[in-house]
């Protein structure tokens, strides 16, 4: 499979997020208009603060202007994945076992396109949710996006 360009973007930019002593969660970069956002998600063992933020901005910043990667003028965004984290990948969502999470899916599936349950299975390519008592399988490549559900 071809690498898409968050991929190439992704390997990239993790080097001077690493250096920064932070791990690269994960990013996106939709179009608005004219312009491309680049959101940057960076996470750390004990969270990620402001300061760290700032400095993973201003490094990516100057190196995407030095790659020149990025056609015309984008916009750079950088912060922690929040408590309502996005996984970007299935292996992101070992540690949540237990946990409630969302996941979109591109299509409906039993006439529902948002499936919310608690994470039971993980493994490369799927994950098992438990949602009243039934268990459901999704496959990472039937999914839109897929988030944790912050419980209070």
């Amino acid at each position: 499979m071809r690498p898409t360009f968050e991929d190439t973007l992704a390997e990239l930019i993790r080097p001077e997020v690493e250096a920064i002593g932070c791990r690269l969660w994960g990013l996106t970069s939709p179009s608005k208009g004219q312009r491309r956002i680049i959101r940057i998600y960076i996470d750390g063992h004990d969270g990620v603060t402001i300061d760290q933020c700032a400095e993973v901005s201003r490094q990516v910043g100057l190196l995407l202007e030095v790659e020149d990667i990025i056609p015309g003028a984008f916009i750079l965004e950088v912060s922690s994945p929040g408590m309502d984290r996005r996984f970007f990948s299935t292996a992101q969502m070992n540690d949540y076992t237990g946990s409630q999470v969302a996941a979109l899916l591109h299509e409906a599936r039993d006439g529902r396109r948002k499936v919310i349950g608690t994470l039971v299975r993980v493994d490369e390519t799927e994950f098992t949710v438990k949602e009243d008592g039934q268990e459901t399988t999704l496959a990472w490549n039937d999914l839109k996006e897929v988030r944790i559900v912050p419980e209070f």
